[in-house]
């Protein structure tokens, strides 16, 4: 078996597995209580990638809308911080690792993804990739039994992940997530007027974010076409900025988590 082990485990996110899991159980406590009780699992996610002491909370409120759903797969698009590349990359292995064991990945659904040209293997770009991996601990924490499917979205098209998308569409069984931090490094009013002007676009299915309102916003817009094709509505499940949580109010970033139903 080829595995990608954890890369930022004790950086983004605690490296012992004890502390990893009553972390992120307490977060999906105090979001699970804080959501409306009558929130349904969505098709598909947009959820913050910080470290967690960060954006954790508002990840949660993302995650708390599938504790009872039936997922088996989970296709999960980020951006790419640290390898520049054209397209979207895959993993050439079979399993990612976090201190709570082993994901394995849908060999199937990559082979599939692999068959169109923008699609390609890219181990480096996933080697050090944090946006994918801190995704990993909840969907772990939540789902008794699932695949994933990870793709790092390089310097491309909206249009061209949105045909990745449509291609691994699947049923109410998969999920599509989509990892994305908001505007990066204004002060507090700065960062909440433009976030409250990105979240504003999205909710109104625009699909033109800039990379200046949201680091994954390729694949944002990506989603943003396809959500108008199905007819999906998007619901904002929390805001909040740094600023909020563990940062200084002088530079800061925002989180969302947005659900497509």
């Amino acid at each position: 078996m080829r595995v990608r082990p954890a890369a930022v485990a004790g950086m983004f996110y605690p490296h012992d597995a004890g502390e990893l899991t009553a972390t992120v159980s307490g977060l999906l406590q105090q979001a699970s209580a804080d959501l409306k009780s009558d929130t349904a699992s969505p098709k598909a996610l947009i959820v913050p990638h910080a470290g967690y002491i960060y954006s954790g909370l508002t990840a949660a409120f993302a995650y708390a809308t599938i504790s009872s759903a039936h997922i088996k797969r989970v296709v999960l698009f980020g951006p790419a911080h640290r390898v520049p590349f054209t397209g979207l990359s895959l993993p050439d292995c079979d399993i990612f690792s976090t201190p709570l064991g082993s994901v394995r990945l849908d060999q199937a659904g990559m082979q599939t993804a692999l068959t169109l040209p923008q699609v390609s293997l890219n181990a480096y770009a996933h080697a050090q990739e944090h946006s994918l991996e801190v995704q990993l601990p909840f969907l772990q924490l939540l789902l008794d039994d699932f695949e994933l499917v990870p793709l790092c979205v390089g310097v491309t098209e909206p249009g061209q992940v949105a045909d990745v998308m449509r291609l691994l569409w699947g049923d109410e069984e998969t999920l599509l997530l989509i990892s994305s931090d908001l505007s990066h490094y204004h002060n507090y009013a700065q960062a909440r007027a433009i976030d409250g002007q990105s979240i504003d676009a999205l909710l109104a299915k625009k699909h033109d974010l800039s990379h200046d309102q949201a680091c994954g916003a390729t694949a944002i817009n990506a989603l943003q076409l396809i959500a108008d094709e199905k007819q999906l509505r998007p619901l904002l499940l929390d805001y909040r900025n740094s600023g909020d949580t563990a940062g200084d109010k002088d530079r800061v970033v925002g989180y969302a988590s947005i659900g497509y139903y």
